[in-house]
């Protein structure tokens, strides 16, 4: 395929989803490390690293998009599916600060990052759900807008507590982890009221549905860096184990899908579940045994999306526009 003549129009916020991968697959290699020992350690830091200098270079070019394509930055946040996407940048803001508190400590850089990425996700969550208020025609809320990435902006929230504890900021993450907890049922009612009057998301959007693996993932890791009971990390790992396994009855339909950076999807959610499986295995105990099998499958699938992503902005296939009109940007 041509290479676009202005690759950089089309940069969706999106983009932001490969340093999310990569922090999370940083954060379950840092978990790995008492059953693996220094080598995890040394494997988190590489793909640490490789998600800040993600962030960074998406960072500057997104700030050149705006500069240079205000136009298509406005229409990102018209679409009804991409407006939702702008929340993968605070978020992943907040994953590479956890990244930062393991390697750094309480860091003032590191500490700077938390709380931007902290208000961000605050910000963005109340921008979309002020959406919800305005009638359809106005950029309300509507069918199309109901897939799960709706999750990054409505439950993302629940990321604050994973580097907040160890900063000292344990009471607004808590408050803030509990915007996401209020709102995720919301989501999957509106998913499954989707499914029945809308029938099913369109093709080019499946791998979108392994995200409902990272909430009960990332919750069950939050609520034990709160202090709760192991009981309650447990009963987390189940729903997000039974969440992998409804997502990946679409491994078959995904198979002929051409390759888009909505891959990306699936990358910090299985690197949430490992994360969280590690966090609570026991030497001897069938999680030691799984953990690193989740691990071992979420770092071999994150190095297919990176060969994935190198070859098509090689061939000019990813950073173009969107090849079919699936969905009919919103009003203003």
């Amino acid at each position: 395929m041509a290479s676009s003549p202005t690759p950089l129009k089309h940069l969706a916020p999106g983009w932001f989803a490969i340093p999310m991968g990569l922090c999370g697959l940083s954060l379950a290699w840092w978990r790995a490390a008492p059953l693996m020992g220094e080598m995890a350690t040394g494997i988190a830091l590489v793909c640490g690293l490789a998600a800040a200098l993600a962030w960074a270079a998406l960072g500057v070019a997104s700030l050149l998009r705006w500069q240079h394509y205000p136009q298509a930055w406005a229409e990102d946040l018209k679409h009804p599916v991409r407006h939702t996407l702008v929340a993968t940048l605070p978020v992943a803001t907040l994953l590479l600060a956890t990244v930062g508190v393991l390697a750094l400590g309480p860091h003032p850089l590191v500490r700077l990052l938390w709380w931007l990425g902290s208000l961000g996700q605050f910000g963005v969550t109340l921008w979309v759900m002020a959406r919800w208020w305005r009638p359809r025609e106005q950029g309300g809320l509507a069918w199309p807008s109901i897939t799960p990435a709706l999750l990054i902006p409505v439950v993302g929230n629940v990321v604050a507590p994973l580097g907040g504890v160890a900063l000292g900021h344990g009471e607004w993450a808590t408050a803030q982890f509990g915007i996401g907890l209020l709102l995720w049922p919301v989501v999957l009612a509106l998913l499954g009221a989707r499914s029945l009057v809308q029938g099913p998301m369109p093709e080019r959007l499946l791998p979108t549905a392994f995200i409902l693996i990272a909430p009960p993932a990332v919750c069950g890791s939050a609520v034990m860096e709160l202090g709760a009971p192991l009981a309650l990390g447990w009963l987390f790992w189940g729903m997000a184990l039974f969440a992998l396994g409804w997502a990946a009855t679409l491994a078959r339909r995904l198979q002929p899908l051409a390759f888009s950076v909505m891959h990306w999807a699936v990358s910090f959610p299985l690197a949430a579940l490992a994360s969280l499986t590690l966090r609570l295995a026991q030497p001897g105990g069938l999680l030691a045994v799984l953990g690193p099998v989740l691990l071992a499958l979420c770092s071999l699938i994150v190095l297919g999306l990176l060969m994935a992503t190198w070859r098509g902005l090689r061939e000019g296939s990813l950073l173009a526009p969107e090849p079919v009109a699936q969905i009919i940007p919103s009003g203003p």
